[in-house]
């Protein structure tokens, strides 16, 4: 109940920006201690920040924790991640960089055979190393003890060696210009990299990414080749992609 309680908060919060304590307690019939607790905790996981009385969304310069990330959408994230490992023949090679939807598309990659994974990503390393049908490579650089990406000028340099068959990009927001964004300059170095060495880039992203916003462009939605998303709710994004005639999946509809 509590995990469910947190949720509807922060659902609160990005409608209007911030919550208060008092407001909580007239919806949820907990105690002033318990809501708290669940500001207390939704602020521990960078998606909220506290203020006087209350909390308000988290700013947009600094990304959430990998855990919250993780669990976010986590139904839409596995989702999205079977139906862009679906686009993927065994044989082939590709990229896969940072994120949480990436890594649910490494998970439904699990049981393809011959493929050549090269990441910036050592969980996906990790999740994918036992499979031995497949072979994957890690990038060199910078470990970022947050999520355990790895990042900076040495991984940009590793990654510019390939030439890929596939890009499985994922980014922190999208905005209704097109922009793909996320919160770390070295990353999106990494990830520019990655966009630029693939002859065909798979952009998955979960619906709430366009809530969101981040200060560092990766690059825009016109480099990209087939988007994934669980539903595309901003009508002007959607209309960009049918004019750019970029392939969009959307799982809830499919």
């Amino acid at each position: 109940m509590s995990d469910t309680r947190r949720q509807s908060i922060l659902d609160i919060a990005r409608e209007t920006g911030v919550v208060t304590v008092d407001n909580l307690l007239e919806r949820f019939d907990v105690t002033p201690q318990t809501i708290r607790k669940d500001l207390n905790r939704l602020c521990d996981e960078r998606l909220l920040t506290r203020t006087h009385g209350g909390a308000r969304l988290a700013s947009s310069v600094e990304n959430m924790s990998y855990e919250a990330r993780r669990m976010l959408a986590w139904e839409q994230k596995q989702a999205i991640g079977r139906a862009a490992a679906s686009l993927i023949p065994d044989n082939a090679s590709l990229f896969v960089n940072i994120g949480t939807t990436t890594e649910a598309v490494a998970q439904a990659l699990l049981q393809h055979k011959q493929l050549l994974v090269i990441t910036n990503n050592i969980t996906v390393a990790s999740l994918m190393r036992p499979y031995a049908e497949n072979k994957v490579i890690i990038a060199s650089g910078e470990v970022r003890s947050s999520d355990g990406g790895i990042i900076g000028g040495a991984a940009v340099d590793f990654i510019n060696q390939f030439k890929v068959d596939f890009a499985v990009v994922g980014a922190s927001a999208i905005d209704e210009e097109g922009s793909l964004l996320d919160y770390d300059y070295r990353e999106v170095k990494v990830s520019q990299a990655i966009l630029s060495n693939a002859r065909h880039v798979i952009v998955v992203a979960d619906s709430t990414k366009h809530e969101r916003a981040a200060p560092v462009r990766i690059a825009h939605i016109s480099q990209t080749h087939t988007f994934v998303t669980d539903k595309c709710p901003n009508r002007a994004f959607k209309q960009l992609l049918d004019g750019f005639d970029i392939r969009t999946i959307e799982t809830e509809n499919s």
